[in-house]
């Protein structure tokens, strides 16, 4: 049964349930390439930054789906030994996936990085993400990666996954998961729309992702020099919203003003006609109006 429309969906929901984390010092880590549609969604409700840990999963050699452990950037890698012995493989097969995988990883790292500084992790908090987790090999390999990198914390945050795997889970500090269905098959069967995630798709989404962050940094206020010389007087009237009404008032500001200016609009107002924007110094203290030092 579908539980999520599309990747953006379950990303949309995840970033909902995370929204407690907005405004502290995280890093969103997608795990290429299903999990960074779901990232991108997350970084942009938590407005923080988006970096990718790039592990593979080494898959049994006549059933490459289901995973007998995974590997990560920075040798990091991890083996479920009871697939392992369950299937019988030989070190041999063992080591002829490992090495398969760990050229595509090194292409992957070298493709996703490329004129790319990586975040930093240390002393932040590090949000991995993924589409899903099934055996949870990944994402124990990208949690250990993230500690390899100096993450003060790491939560492992993800649409679905089977209940019993989570309870196994013991690199992450927490875990955060939607959905974890009684009858768990595969992860593609609790989406409508499941489609590969292309390498190019995970380049635009960081690229989107890194433009958008820059976008939303304040620019550096700076006091204009328009009208210095012959400073205007103002005098207009105002609306000030206050508890759901909207108070009809006149501003006025002899010259020079100085002083506190209560309420968004009121402070707008004033700036605007400084011709500054609004002015560094704005306030919103407990029980108040907002409010701006208008010099």
């Amino acid at each position: 049964m579908s539980i999520f429309e599309d990747r953006v969906d379950a990303g949309r929901q995840l970033g909902r349930r995370l929204a407690d984390l907005r405004g502290q010092d995280i890093v969103v880590l997608g795990l290429p390439r299903g999990g960074v549609p779901v990232a991108f969604e997350v970084a942009a409700a938590l407005d923080a930054p988006l970096d990718v840990i790039v592990v593979r999963k080494l898959g049994l050699p006549y059933q490459p789906e289901l995973a007998m452990g995974a590997i990560g950037e920075g040798g990091a890698r991890v083996l479920e030994e009871r697939v392992l012995a369950h299937a019988r493989v030989s070190d041999t097969e063992l080591q002829a996936v490992e090495d398969h995988e760990r050229a595509v990883l090194e292409n992957r790292v070298a493709r996703f990085r490329k004129g790319r500084t990586r975040q930093e992790l240390t002393g932040r908090i590090a949000v991995i993400v993924d589409d899903g987790i099934a055996t949870g090999s990944t994402a124990r390999v990208a949690c250990r990666v993230a500690r390899q990198l100096g993450a003060a914390r790491v939560i492992l945050a993800v649409p679905v996954a089977p209940a019993d795997t989570l309870r196994s889970l013991t690199e992450p500090d927490e875990i955060v998961c939607l959905a974890t269905p009684h009858q768990f098959s595969a992860v593609g069967y609790h989406y409508r729309d499941f489609s590969p995630t292309e390498d190019d798709e995970v380049v635009q989404l960081l690229d989107a992702a890194a433009k958008r962050l820059r976008n939303s940094q304040p620019a550096p206020w700076k006091p204009s020099t328009a009208g210095a010389e012959d400073p205007a007087e103002v005098d207009e009237e105002v609306e000030i919203p206050s508890r759901g009404v909207r108070l009809q008032g006149q501003l006025h500001l002899p010259v020079p003003a100085r002083g506190w200016c209560c309420s968004r609009t009121a402070a707008a107002a004033a700036a605007t006609a400084r011709g500054t924007g609004m002015l560094p110094g704005c306030s919103s203290r407990p029980g108040s109006a907002h409010c701006c030092w208008i010099s």
